[in-house]
């Protein structure tokens, strides 16, 4: 996880722009249950009035609730209403502005009023319990002074204050024992009623609240909507650009890895590394920054929203979480194994397809192409049962997750329904605890999904990391030397000495030779004798382990990579072509060369026969790996891309091995005019080859046998007397003989 966030420490300020985005998101979403609330609740039940106490009420129903208000206070509720004679078809008390926007005495007035406007409700309507103290009061009063026509309200306004106080207490000691909810839903109740005494528009009031309230909705679902692309967007666009960084320093590194590296990691696991393992980092940093940063914010104010809504149903919220949980580590113990063999089966199936195409006519020439489509299909089986496995966890998962929410859902109306029916809640705060109860366990369910992805990232990270922090054998040192400006090219081996990293014995073992410009040093040698090793020392693919190879002097460990390999032209044992044209393989090494190098080039690597032939010439099209031309053809456009860089000391690992005898002859001679103040050294099988080289080392098992010209080792070196008796024909190895003996006379 820590390397996850370490890749994400180049954009945090994306990040944090998209913090502050998700909250104005979180907003939105945790606001919509509220108002949904609010339309059902205020909106239906209450006919959108949301009064606490009234704004306007007639002079008839004042004097009704003051009734029922204690003495000391009455004075408090007439100062913060003032007479409207004009407004209304009756004369009315209104809520002064400046008690309207005072949200503390509101609160004090609606403390004084809950009470009286539910009783002064209730002897209106006639409820069971008015209707009983109305028929006390009757009988304790001599009808000869009660008028025909009078109220109840008439009967209260003859009691005395304290006996009328008296009742009011009473009748309070029996509310406190009903919820809060009814006596509010009494006094908005009762305000509706003074409302439509006064005569407003109850339906113009509901219509006003429902538009303004289901606007409110429309802006808020709009804005978080908007929220949650530009979330999207800036989301992407961050694990896009760590895709891409990643995929930058993991190619970096990998051009700069020497031999060594390349022996630890396979080309399959680099290519698995380059692609797939960074797409997983890259997908769960598109998710980090979408879910695991919304959730527990959605999560949280969830739970904020759920216990202003009804506390005592919050033991259902944390039942959903246990049961959430439960399922998901089950989920983990069954499933993680799994992860972390998923990306070592995509190695090995990235391995099998290369090694079968690469090797593919090979396969095709030994019948075995049944045996290769097994073994590709094994490595494929395996990765889809793991594939199947994961997805089938997965698959399992989300209808025990949905299960859950519906049973939670099932659980919270069964819970409010009877909360309703006691009149502990309403049914817009049962739908918004609902809606609430789902965005927690979504954040919850978010979290859980994303830690199932996060194992095979985190894996994946560590492998990415695994190549960006390798290190590096061949460096360049921190104060390097610099070649003279005019390179002579003399290449010397003091008591070279090389074992490969962690190797036992030594490959080569004291090589002390010198390759002199304007001369051809060969290096002949049986399969196995460290030729190849040895010139690979020379670019630096290895460095040496005992001794030093130095280029004019100066030891080659001191001067930097680029330097050095600026002024070889090397051509490997395998030519290697680029996806192209014949022309930009040709000045590959000298981008800034002329056409005059590229054909000269072509001319001296006799590769124009071939060329010519083409009605594209120079602009013909190169295949990948150089698919559409021959080994002869590939071998001596290689040359010719070393020759076309112009360098100082020419490479060449047995690069004349799949040329016919006239073209090796012809490519020679032409070499030799071009390189005549160039080192060379050529690696080579065949002693035709060199059989003019005025330098030729032998090599056996790792030590030279063997220094001198073609003639002088026929005479002295039995390794190469073997060599030459392997390939001459008697003719030829008498004449070198006799040439030999020729010189010794002069």
């Amino acid at each position: 996880m820590g390397k996850l966030f370490k890749y994400l420490k180049t954009y945090w300020k994306m990040a944090f722009v998209i913090l502050l985005v998700l909250l104005v998101q979180v907003y939105c979403d945790l606001s919509l249950p509220s108002y949904t609330s609010d339309i059902v609740n205020v909106g239906i039940q209450q006919a959108g009035v949301d009064d606490k106490i009234p704004e306007a009420i007639s002079e008839e129903e004042m004097e009704k609730v003051l009734l029922f208000v204690q003495a000391d206070d009455r004075q408090t509720v007439l100062d913060a209403y003032e007479k409207d004679e004009n407004t209304y078809n009756q004369t009315a008390y209104v809520l002064k502005k400046n008690i309207q926007d005072n949200e503390e005495k509101t609160e004090e007035l609606e403390e004084i009023l809950s009470v009286p406007m539910m009783m002064t409700a209730g002897f209106e309507q006639g409820s069971d319990t008015t209707a009983k103290i109305e028929e006390q009061l009757r009988a304790n009063i001599p009808a000869e002074m009660l008028p025909k026509d009078a109220t109840v309200f008439d009967i209260l306004k003859m009691l005395p204050q304290e006996q009328l106080s008296q009742m009011t207490d009473k009748m309070k000691d029996q509310m406190d024992d009903m919820p809060d909810t009814i006596i509010e839903q009494a006094g908005i109740s009762y305000i509706k009623t003074a409302y439509e005494d006064l005569g407003m528009d109850m339906n113009q009031i509901q219509f006003h609240y429902l538009f303004v309230t289901g606007g409110k909705m429309l802006a808020l679902a709009l804005l978080g909507m908007l929220a949650s692309v530009l979330v999207g967007l800036l989301a992407s666009r961050v694990g896009a650009s760590t895709g891409r960084d990643l995929r930058g320093k993991v190619f970096r590194k990998v051009v700069g890895f020497s031999n060594n590296e390349f022996d630890q990691f396979s080309t399959a696991s680099l290519i698995t590394r380059s692609t797939n393992d960074i797409q997983q980092i890259q997908m769960l940093i598109v998710m980090l920054l979408r879910i695991v940063l919304y959730a527990p914010l959605i999560a949280i104010g969830g739970i904020y929203k759920v216990f202003q809504t009804n506390v005592s149903m919050s033991w259902i919220i944390a039942l959903a979480a246990i049961l959430i949980v439960l399922v998901v580590s089950v989920l983990f113990i069954v499933a993680m194994p799994k992860f972390k063999i998923m990306q070592q089966l995509v190695d090995k199936l990235n391995l099998v397809t290369r090694e079968i195409l690469t090797g593919l006519s090979v396969i095709r020439a030994f019948s075995t192409e049944k045996h290769e489509e097994e073994r590709f299909d094994k490595a494929n089986r395996d990765l889809t049962k793991t594939n199947l496995f994961v997805n089938r966890a997965m698959t399992f998962m989300m209808p025990v997750m949905m299960v859950v929410m519906n049973a939670i859902s099932v659980l919270i109306v069964w819970t409010g329904a009877h909360g309703i029916n006691e009149g502990q809640m309403q049914v817009g705060d049962m739908m918004a605890f609902i809606q609430y109860t789902m965005q927690i366990i979504m954040g919850f369910l978010m979290l859980c999904m994303i830690s199932v992805m996060l194992p095979r990232a985190a894996v994946a990270a560590e492998r990415v990391d695994e190549v960006l922090t390798s290190k590096t054998i061949i460096k360049d040192p921190e104060q390097p030397k610099h070649l003279p400006k005019k390179t002579e090219g003399v290449l010397k081996f003091n008591h070279v000495s090389f074992k490969y990293p962690g190797a036992d014995e030594d490959v080569l073992e004291d090589i002390d030779f010198t390759a002199h410009p304007g001369q051809t040093t060969a290096i002949i040698g049986s399969t196995g004798s460290g030729k190849s090793t040895l010139v690979n020392l020379i670019p630096r693919f290895y460095d040496v382990t005992e001794g030093s190879i130095t280029l004019d002097g100066i030891d080659i460990r001191e001067i930097t990579q680029q330097e050095l390999r600026s002024k070889l032209g090397y051509v490997p044992q395998k030519g290697v072509l680029f996806s192209g044209t014949i022309g930009s393989n040709i000045m590959f090494g000298n981008p800034d060369g002329n056409e005059q190098d590229m054909e000269e080039a072509a001319k001296i690597a006799q590769a124009t026969e071939f060329i010519d032939t083409k009605s594209k010439k120079y602009d013909s099209t190169i295949s990948q790996g150089g698919g559409n031309v021959s080994g002869g053809q590939k071998q001596r456009l290689s040359i010719a891309r070393a020759i076309a860089k112009h360098p100082k000391l020419f490479i060449f690992d047995d690069s004349f091995s799949a040329l016919d005898y006239k073209t090796d002859v012809a490519l020679r001679k032409a070499l030799k005019e071009k390189t005549s103040d160039s080192t060379v050294l050529i690696v080579a099988q065949r002693i035709s080859t060199i059989l003019h080289a005025e330098q030729i080392i032998v090599l056996d098992d790792g030590k030279i046998a063997g220094v001198g010209t073609h003639q002088e080792l026929l005479k002295n070196c039995e390794v190469y007397q073997q060599i030459a008796a392997s390939q001459l024909s008697e003719a030829e190895l008498k004449a070198g003989l006799e040439e030999n003996g020729k010189g010794g006379e002069q």
